[in-house]
């Protein structure tokens, strides 16, 4: 079975010249003048063992008058819709532009898998764009070189995690787990938490930070229902992310987010809300995924009643996208540690791909 794939974008960003490389052959004309692809152009493709089903479509514009732009502009419309993932494709070396974001707000609010990457990556010219390509709250971008053949491995991962999903089976919605995937910082209570709700000691624990490296996925039955909880490694700041295996354990934190439906930011009730935490909970919502705040190691907080409400009052000035969102606190227990403050994303939940 072939998986159908839209190349989208806005103009002159490489699409057209990985449509080719995807196809094998030089099928679409490829020119240095933007706006030389008008309308959608279909080919049979392969990467590796995977059989696609290629869309090349016009640069995105963002116009929705009478005009020719505009009508190119539906038919990349129509090619997100008939695909079963989009390629979002940018320009690592000029860097995100104010159209990239628009079309990326776009691709968000549509229920389909999107896999993004930067197209002519070849060398160190492209690294400020590619990192400028997290802002747009669609994954990590994959580093390609259409021209050169570059990256294609990478790109090759991420299409058959969405083959597989696209394809697991038969399986009905209500027997697969819903996934759950435990963030935030380092030392914060994670797999605590992970062992509580499971009622064993599954995971390590300790007063050291960064015990946990890996994403750890649990299957828990709660209540009947299949749960994949998903530990992960804490994430801090960028600028103290130096270390390869860090960097590495942040990736697969990244992705677990990614796949998740439902996300618990788990934060120390001593000092909640700190910068990373904003920052994680605003990527989660960027994703579009449910989003719960977990107050961990709440009966070292005094005053409780008055700091969460402080605490409520402080996500509505620092994260407006969630303000007039309900919020719920679990009944007090002798044994309990923890609050949740809980809310729905907004936005459409994505699918995504692994980093």
């Amino acid at each position: 079975m072939a998986l159908k794939l839209a190349i989208v974008g806005r103009p002159n960003v490489g699409k057209s010249t990985l449509f080719n490389r995807l196809a094998g052959k030089k099928l679409a004309i490829v020119d240095d003048q933007p706006g030389v692809t008008r309308d959608r152009r279909f080919a049979s493709g392969r990467l590796g063992d995977l059989e696609l089903e290629l869309i090349d479509t016009a640069g995105f514009e963002d116009i929705s008058d009478e005009s020719l732009e505009s009508r190119m502009r539906q038919q990349t419309l129509r090619a997100i819709e008939e695909a079963e993932v989009s390629l979002f494709v940018v320009d690592a070396r000029e860097g995100v532009t104010p159209l990239d974001e628009v079309f990326a707000e776009i691709l968000r609010k549509h229920d389909k898998p999107v896999i993004l990457a930067a197209n002519k990556a070849e060398g160190k010219q492209g690294d400020n764009g590619i990192l400028e390509a997290f802002s747009l709250g669609l994954g990590e971008p994959i580093p390609i070189s259409a021209e050169h053949g570059e990256g294609m491995a990478d790109l090759y991962a991420a299409l058959a995690a969405v083959a597989s999903e696209e394809w697991e089976g038969e399986e009905d919605e209500a027997d697969k787990p819903v996934r759950i995937a435990i963030v935030g910082r380092p030392n914060a209570g994670k797999s605590t938490l992970v062992n509580k709700l499971i009622g064993e000691d599954r995971l390590l624990t300790g007063p050291e930070a960064g015990i946990t490296r890996d994403a750890i996925p649990v299957d828990w039955d709660w209540d009947g229902r299949a749960v994949r909880l998903v530990d992960t490694a804490g994430l801090r700041r960028k600028a103290k992310v130096q270390e390869k295996l860090e960097k590495l354990s942040t990736q697969d934190t990244i992705r677990a987010i990614t796949f998740a439906e439902v996300v618990i930011l788990v934060m120390d009730a001593t000092h909640p809300f700190e910068i990373q935490d904003l920052q994680i909970a605003d990527l989660v919502e960027r994703e579009g995924r449910a989003l719960v705040f977990v107050l961990a190691k709440w009966d070292l907080v005094e005053d409780p009643n008055v700091r969460l409400q402080e605490w409520i009052e402080e996500v509505g000035r620092q994260l407006p996208q969630v303000r007039g969102a309900r919020w719920w606190r679990s009944p007090p227990r002798p044994a309990a540690a923890s609050t949740a403050l809980c809310r729905r994303s907004s936005r459409p939940m994505r699918t995504g791909r692994p980093r």
